[in-house]
């Protein structure tokens, strides 16, 4: 089970973005990284296709797990940790133990 998973607030904890919050689009769990909506924006070139115009494009390059964190309830960073619930393991915020919906 992974610890960061599509669809949670995440806070960056390190980089250029440092501080800042998005939402988690993709998680490579392979290479342990996740690509987080309006962070590490990066400039691309693109060719022409039949779908899409040529140009420069923005798009969001993934960052290291280590450099996020989710957000707990009172909008500050947590860790996650794991607690058997009713004979399910969920994800348990660290900072106010509370358990994360996902």
């Amino acid at each position: 089970m992974q610890k960061i998973r599509k669809g949670d607030k995440v806070v960056m904890l390190a980089g250029k973005d440092k501080g800042r919050t998005g939402e988690v689009l993709q998680v490579l769990p392979k290479e342990d990284r996740a690509v987080v909506r309006g962070i590490n924006v990066v400039k691309r070139h693109q060719r022409q296709t039949q779908t899409q115009e040529a140009g420069i494009i923005s798009k969001e390059a993934s960052v290291h797990l280590s450099n996020v964190s989710i957000i707990d309830k009172d909008g500050k960073p947590t860790r996650v940790g794991f607690k058997v619930v009713d004979g399910k393991k969920v994800r348990v915020a660290k900072r106010s133990g509370e358990v994360i919906d996902g």
